[in-house]
């Protein structure tokens, strides 16, 4: 049995990959998560052989939460489930690490194909994403600039409490740190992504598609 576990903040989407995977007779669910950090935590603790994770989930981006999973569990393979089209999506998660690439409006058959070739050691990209991939050869296209540039991984955790509105009282909170260390996390983002408030920042990341 192939064990997985499911990322997805939309809870009918999540219970109905966990129903069919269940199905299938060849996959375990072992956990499920409707955010970023959940997923990591969950994979961390239970160390699946597979994630199925969204890209668009709260608290964490799941193009973050593959460059996460790949670091600290590289035995663990990623297959990301998406309703996004745009082909920078495929790219950050090819260079994030995933190992297979699906749209949510593939057959379900193709989805257990996914999962039966990931847990094989193989890799799994659906014709939107192969497609994807081809025309960044072919036309020899840069790889688009990570969304993130070069904040370090607590920062990228402060960057999507921002985004959520949280104020730097409840980041320190939510991190378990103190109010003064969240407030210099809160001015490094700032400051790496040139923006200059909290409103800048949403636009930059609603820009880079790093929310809905």
């Amino acid at each position: 049995m192939i064990r997985v576990l499911v990322a997805d903040d939309h809870t009918i989407v999540r219970e109905t990959l966990v129903a069919a995977l269940d199905a299938s007779g060849e996959c375990l669910v072992v956990g499920q998560a409707a955010d970023g950090i959940d997923a990591i935590e969950q994979c961390l603790r239970l160390q699946p052989d597979i994630a199925i994770v969204d890209i668009s989930m709260p608290r964490l981006n799941g193009i973050e939460v593959v460059r996460r999973l790949r670091a600290e569990l590289p035995q663990m393979r990623i297959l990301v489930l998406t309703m996004h089209q745009e082909e920078e999506y495929v790219l950050h998660m090819l260079r994030a690490g995933a190992a297979g690439y699906l749209r949510k409006d593939s057959a379900m058959a193709e989805l257990i194909e996914a999962v039966r070739s990931l847990g094989g050691g193989g890799l799994h990209f659906g014709a939107h994403a192969t497609r994807a991939m081809a025309m960044q050869v072919q036309q020899a296209r840069p790889m688009p600039t990570d969304p993130y540039r070069d904040l370090s991984p607590r920062e990228r955790e402060v960057f999507h409490l921002i985004v959520d509105g949280l104020t730097t009282k409840e980041i320190a909170l939510r991190l378990d740190i103190g109010v003064k260390t969240a407030e210099n996390h809160r001015q490094r983002v700032f400051a790496k992504l040139d923006v200059r408030n909290a409103a800048e920042l949403v636009r930059y990341a609603a820009r880079h598609h790093l929310i809905d």
